[in-house]
């Protein structure tokens, strides 16, 4: 297993389990079986819902003697309504309660967006907060305070552009130390990488295989499959591995963590198992070429007629 090395000395690893889209009574016995195969990184967010039953989970592991709670890596998530400098470390105390945890090993601003505090998804303008009225350097200070209050040991940003981190790192001497992003062959953001190294800044990889388990509303028209990709399943072949494993593979080639998400046991145990894959730089070659600037999360569902965050990502 590799790590991402922070200055602290704390190690994250580089693959970990997600639990977006992980239904209610399959999350947790995912995340058990993810520990009881290795697995030591649990990616989690207040909004995927399913906090409470992964706290069992956890919960029922550490009481089982199976691992000791500073040997595992637990990342949440600040969501969009909870970013008014009083609702942050709120937010993160119910997260707590919900994973029945102590404290948190990596805690991250969800989205570069603010809602008002009683809106869970947007539907008009009114129900977003201006970046005037919610700065993200003043959501950004609560918790570099939860940080140092101990409620969490480790604070980073989600979805965010090098312009908007250039943004926030002018405004504060304690910027993030990881950025979580999509990331995956079709969309590689090497400036985005680069910029983050060049800061100190560390990756996660969210939807590392393509994550076609959103909902349709989600997906575009005859949008690619990473998985049925042709030359992934070419070099999958080649090196007797699942196209998945080469996927989470490349990942952490490049450096970054990577946070495939599954609840099926095979699956779980088939990606944990992708350190054992050996990609050549013939392969990486033939991965770089598949670069298409393609997002399977646009961010399209925070777009209302006039709000300010039609475009996420900053690429207009």
């Amino acid at each position: 297993m590799k790590y991402l090395n922070f200055k602290n000395g704390n190690k994250m690893p580089s693959i970990g389990l997600g639990t977006w889209k992980s239904d209610k009574g399959e999350v947790g016995k995912a995340v058990k079986i993810a520990i009881k195969n290795g697995y030591r990184h649990i990616d989690c967010a207040a909004v995927y819902g399913n906090e409470a039953e992964i706290g069992e989970a956890l919960s029922e592991v550490l009481k089982e003697g199976i691992i000791k709670r500073e040997d595992l890596w637990i990342t949440s998530k600040l969501w969009n309504n909870a970013h008014k400098s009083e609702d942050v470390i709120p937010a993160l105390k119910q997260t707590l309660k919900d994973l029945q945890l102590d404290y948190l090993d990596l805690y991250l601003i969800h989205w570069p967006v603010a809602f008002k505090p009683d809106v869970a998804n947007p539907e008009k303008d009114e129900d977003f907060l201006s970046l005037e009225e919610a700065p993200i350097i003043d959501t950004w200070n609560k918790m570099l305070e939860a940080k140092k209050e101990g409620l969490t040991r480790h604070v980073g940003v989600s979805n965010f552009s090098a312009t908007k981190l250039k943004d926030l790192l002018s405004k504060t001497e304690d910027g993030p130390e990881v950025n979580q992003v999509e990331l995956h062959p079709y969309l590689q953001q090497n400036s985005l990488i680069e910029f983050c190294s060049k800061n100190g800044i560390h990756l996660t990889a969210y939807s590392p295989l393509g994550s076609g388990d959103r909902v349709d509303a989600m997906k575009a028209a005859d949008e690619p499959s990473l998985l049925e990709n042709k030359v992934i399943q070419k070099i999958a072949n080649k090196h007797g591995a699942s196209p998945a494993q080469v996927l989470i593979n490349w990942n952490t080639l490049r450096g970054t963590a990577v946070i495939p998400k599954s609840t099926n046991e095979g699956r779980i145990i088939e990606n944990m198992e992708s350190t054992g894959v050996n990609l050549d730089e013939e392969d990486l070659k033939q991965i770089a070429s598949l670069d298409e600037h393609f997002r399977y999360v646009t961010g399209e569902f925070f777009v209302t007629k006039g709000n300010s965050y039609s475009d996420i990502y900053d690429e207009q």
